[in-house]
């Protein structure tokens, strides 16, 4: 499968995993640092979370001008990669509760600016890569492949988090307690009610508060917990130190692909090879390219509620502790020798396998499942975990997902009934639909977070994980068809002169869904849990109607 692409994709899989552990070890923490640091509201911390996800998704718009008019791809990925590390490191610098704001708004901005110039970029790239015949046919499962390099960084970004939090916490003699930010700043406002109840969440922490030092532990644990939060936002420069070094020393295996049209023109060697379209082949490319963004604006509008309303009901509505067979799914040290323990089983067993590899997987099998059995023998009979272990699901499903996925559409490809690439999409919106639909049930005869005034819902309230869980499972399938089938779909649909603008343009589709992320956030403190993902499974159901009722035209674009 892999002696099927050109090498330059694991350049681009190895660089955009640095990246991307870096951006996901911040967006697991980042709305949970905004209400522990500075106390906002939910819908105060949707609109800075909606407005910074859309600037990071818009901005590559920015970058595809810059890369097809000035710079060309690579040096323009560069840049951004250097923009991107001065921003986390900005944002990694800590300051006490309540400051600093002015300089996160400013780190932010440099962030969104440096993925704008990076991340479109590097996926015009990887589209060239395939421009050459003996890799055309591979595209959508390049692209799959490409797509997982994503998702192994994001898988390892939550745990990474928490650890580094946790660190910091401990070291000024604290632990992690979901219910502690919002009643320190509602105390310190002089607006909680129940004090007795919080002054014994503070005395679990240190048995030595008392009424009158409940004031200096408020402000200890917010500081100390938003110092572990920057200190988990220094992560990225690290990932991104790493993801420059790759880009850079091996450029030679992605050099043939990393020119713009307007360079070819200028390149004697490369004259032959551009492409013209006629105005009208342009013009229906172009129409069937925005009708596919216009789209998936309310695929990711969804999916990125993962960093928002879904990580407020990990926090607020989900068991904050879980038995030693459940805590398996929350550590990535004892699931991952169980995935691998089973990929050897299936390697051992595979039909066609030769002897080497057979005995490769038989070892595999019996190494990783020793190493599960004693990591779960570590396990206490409680074990609580933090809101943002949940993202690690659907990057660990994606990882899991993925082979299985690139080997459903090969055997479709063999029979010649394999999907068009929007029809991909629009089954990825139904599949999106359900998901929602299942935390919808989950949610019903839950107390709308209106009615618990913000916080953590009683321990008798508090449902299981395995609802977030499966929601997580179906998205991610959801997310196979539609993300790296719609980037397939630009490279391939994209005018050549073009190309690294309609890659921004595909973000900027993405940045729309994002910023519609804080109208969903602000409906958190108005509506019953249940019809919260109930509207988002309805507007998934419109956004498959609408597809496949331009289904004709979209795949008469890609001929």
């Amino acid at each position: 499968m892999l002696k099927e692409h050109p090498k330059g994709l694991y350049i681009a899989f190895f660089a955009n995993m640095g990246e991307r552990f870096g951006f996901y070890t911040m967006v697991a923490i980042f709305i949970l640092f905004m209400q522990a640091k500075y106390g906002l509201s939910a819908a105060a911390a949707s609109q800075v979370y909606g407005i910074f996800m859309a600037s990071v998704y818009f901005l590559p718009v920015v970058g595809g001008l810059i890369a097809d008019r000035i710079f060309g791809y690579g040096k323009t990925i560069s840049i951004g990669l250097i923009t991107m590390f001065l921003g986390y490191l900005l944002l990694s610098l800590p300051s006490q509760m309540g400051t600093g704001f002015g300089m996160i708004v400013v780190a932010l901005a440099v962030i969104a600016l440096g993925t704008g110039l990076f991340k479109g970029n590097l996926q015009a790239l990887v589209g060239n890569l395939y421009d050459a015949p003996q890799y055309s046919s591979f595209r959508d499962r390049g692209f799959n492949i490409f797509y997982m390099g994503i998702n192994i960084g994001a898988m390892f970004a939550p745990t990474a988090a928490e650890e580094i939090s946790n660190w910091i916490l401990a070291k000024s003699g604290f632990f992690y307690d979901a219910r502690i930010p919002a009643m320190a700043h509602s105390f310190l406002r002089g607006k909680l009610e129940k004090i007795e109840d919080y002054l014994a969440i503070a005395q679990a922490q240190d048995p030595s508060v008392t009424l009158a030092t409940l004031k200096t532990f408020s402000e200890s644990y917010i500081n100390s917990l938003s110092k572990s939060y920057h200190y988990g936002f220094g992560v990225a420069c690290i990932s991104l130190v790493i993801s420059m070094l790759v880009f850079w020393i091996f450029r030679k295996y992605y050099q043939q692909a990393d020119m713009t049209e307007k360079q070819k023109i200028k390149s004697e060697a490369y004259k032959d090879k551009i492409v013209e379209l006629t105005p009208e082949k342009t013009r229906q490319r172009m129409i069937a390219l925005f009708l596919v963004f216009f789209v998936v604006i309310f695929f990711w509008m969804s999916f990125h509620q993962s960093g928002l309303t879904m990580t407020y009901f990990a926090r607020d509505y989900t068991m904050p502790s879980v038995g030693k067979l459940t805590n398996l799914w929350f550590d990535l040290f004892g699931l991952l020798p169980i995935f691998l323990s089973v990929l050897g089983a299936l390697f051992m067993l595979k039909k066609n396998s030769t002897p080497t590899i057979r005995l490769v997987g038989a070892v595999g099998f019996v190494l990783f499942a020793v190493l599960a059995y004693l990591r779960f023998n570590t396990y206490q009979e409680t074990n609580p975990f933090t809101p943002q272990k949940f993202q690690h699901f659907n990057p660990f499903f994606i990882v899991v997902l993925t082979p299985i996925i690139i080997g459903l559409f090969s055997y479709l490809n063999r029979k010649g009934i394999e999907p068009s690439a929007p029809r991909k999409i629009g089954i990825g919106m139904l599949i999106t639909a359900c998901s929602f639909a299942v935390l919808s049930i989950g949610s019903m005869g839950l107390a709308s977070p209106k009615v618990l005034g913000g916080q953590v819902a009683p321990a008798d309230m508090l449902v299981s994980p395995y609802w977030l869980i499966s929601t997580y499972f179906i998205i991610t399938i959801a997310e196979l068809f539609t993300s790296p089938m719609g980037i397939s779909f630009v490279s391939r649909v994209s005018p050549p002169k073009y190309k690294g603008m309609m890659q921004g343009f595909w973000f900027a589709a993405t940045a729309t869904g994002n910023y519609l992320l804080a109208i969903i956030g602000a409906l958190w403190m108005k509506v019953p849990l249940w019809l919260l993902w109930a509207i988002l499974a309805g507007c998934c159901l419109i956004s498959a109607t609408v597809i496949f009722s331009i289904m004709k035209r979209l795949e008469r674009a890609t001929k």
